[in-house]
């Protein structure tokens, strides 16, 4: 039961995230976005939106910070290949690294999948257009990249106190650009609940298959 722990877990999120998605397309929809564009759980994330209000500057702060993330895909990835070329073999890249290879390349394939596919809209006009905006693609993006690095980090630094400092400052990055893109306004509620449901999901998957190896 204990080794299966995680599988569950991240099913559990991976079906909460479905219902959420179920709920925002058909209950409460409301025409409560701009240009009239509909919007699901409309009584909630219109009571929100009033609280938070609308600051660019958080956006366009957050915007810049994915970066970071990507950087650190990029990062892992010219790792993976270092590997492979080192060990001559691609089944001799360390276990953990092709997990993660495969883990980033669902989390970009579901990034493009919801770009396409359009959920609700923002609740604000971005250069005078429409965006699709379900779910937070950054929060998507932070969540899964920010806490399967963690665990990286965690494996491969031996110095006890540097483990520390690195765990925390990647746990307040990720809240910081998490509640960030919710203050911001650029996201509807449901939004950033649903990209974190999907974000932890995966990462709870991750991180099943890497100590599944164990």
């Amino acid at each position: 039961m204990k080794k299966h722990r995680d599988l569950y877990i991240s099913l559990s999120l991976m079906a909460a995230f479905v219902l959420w998605t179920v709920c925002v397309c058909f209950v409460d929809v409301q025409a409560i976005g701009p240009c009239e564009s509909s919007v699901g759980l409309s009584a909630v994330n219109l009571f929100v939106h009033k609280l938070t209000g609308v600051h660019m500057f958080l956006y366009y702060v957050t915007d810049w910070l994915s970066l970071v993330p990507i950087f650190i895909v990029l990062g892992f990835a010219l790792l993976g290949v270092f590997q492979w070329i080192k060990r001559k073999e691609l089944c001799k890249v360390d276990f953990n690294i092709l997990v993660l290879g495969v883990f980033y390349f669902a989390l970009v394939t579901l990034y493009i999948l919801f770009e396409a596919v359009t959920v609700n809209y923002r609740p604000i006009l971005i250069d005078g257009a429409l965006e699709t905006s379900y779910p937070s693609s950054t929060t998507l993006l932070v969540i899964g990249v920010m806490f399967t690095a963690k665990m990286q980090f965690n494996g491969r630094i031996k110095n006890s106190a540097l483990k520390a400092s690195v765990s925390f400052l990647i746990t307040a990055f990720t809240i910081f650009m998490v509640a960030g893109r919710l203050l911001s306004g650029v996201h509807w509620f449901t939004d950033i609940v649903g990209g974190s449901l999907l974000g932890a999901g995966l990462v709870m998957m991750y991180r099943y298959f890497v100590n599944s190896n164990e």
